[in-house]
């Protein structure tokens, strides 16, 4: 797999100020909130559930006993909990909570990587919508996948993934041919843009393939909104570059 750590930024003129507070935001929600993720009832009352979404009604269910297949301890787990405002918000909520911390991590990296070239050329304000908008687009792919897929419409959903797929839409549409390191086996090479984010949507197109056959979110994770977002960022990022987009390529291989 290539794992990304950096880009070319050296057109970037503008302090990324937007997605330096998303990324303090999900890290906030993450420790504040979520507690590291060990608050379970907070996150099960705020995360999107399907079913919550196609009925407009909020549902809450009761703890489950489950057991531990490594242990084989017993373990409560918290069901549904009611949602203190209404069902829809949560597709905005969801986009700002996560499952754990190599969850976030990966998620703030490639936040971290790509948003800020969008944020150059879009500006604050028009980037700050790009991103929610792709989010939310990104969580209702994830519902109507789960309904039509034959996926339990009562696991609830969260993460940035699906604004941060359309982060990256957006980011291999305008540059293309921009350099990203990413980290192999052997070492840190640089390829272009297209190469590295292009095998990703194939990776989730591949993966996504499991929910065809009914597998709850396809083994937890919501492929359905990585494609989602991804998408609307495609379809969108061009409606919100507020200047043309001149980039000079740098010619260079390695770094």
């Amino acid at each position: 797999m290539l794992f990304p750590i950096g880009d070319d930024n050296h057109d970037r003129h503008t302090t990324p100020i937007v997605n330096y507070l998303l990324i303090a935001l999900n890290i906030f929600v993450f420790v504040y909130w979520q507690q590291l993720g060990s608050n379970i009832h907070f996150t099960f009352a705020w995360a999107t559930v399907p079913a919550e979404i196609i009925t407009g009604e909020d549902i809450v269910t009761g703890s489950r006993i489950i057991r531990d297949p490594v242990t084989g301890n017993a373990i409560e787990m918290p069901g549904l909990q009611p949602t203190p405002v209404s069902v829809y918000l949560t597709l905005f909520t969801s986009m700002f909570m996560h499952g754990g911390i190599a969850h976030i991590a990966g998620n703030m990296l490639f936040l971290w990587i790509f948003g800020d070239n969008l944020e150059n050329v879009m500006g604050h304000r028009k980037y700050f919508f790009f991103y929610l908008l792709c989010g939310i687009l990104a969580g209702l792919s994830h519902v109507i996948g789960s309904s039509y897929l034959n996926q339990s419409t009562l696991v609830p959903s969260l993460g940035a993934s699906g604004a941060i797929s359309g982060v990256l839409a957006g980011y291999v549409r305008l540059f293309p041919r921009r350099g990203v390191h990413v980290w192999i086996l052997f070492g840190i090479i640089t390829l272009p843009a297209i190469v590295v984010v292009g095998l990703w949507f194939v990776f989730q197109l591949i993966n996504g393939m499991g929910m065809l056959g009914g597998d709850e979110a396809a083994g937890g994770i919501a492929y359905a909104a990585h494609i989602g977002g991804f998408v609307a960022g495609l379809l969108l990022v061009k409606l919100f570059v507020q200047k043309p987009v001149v980039v000079v390529q740098k010619r260079k291989s390695f770094w």
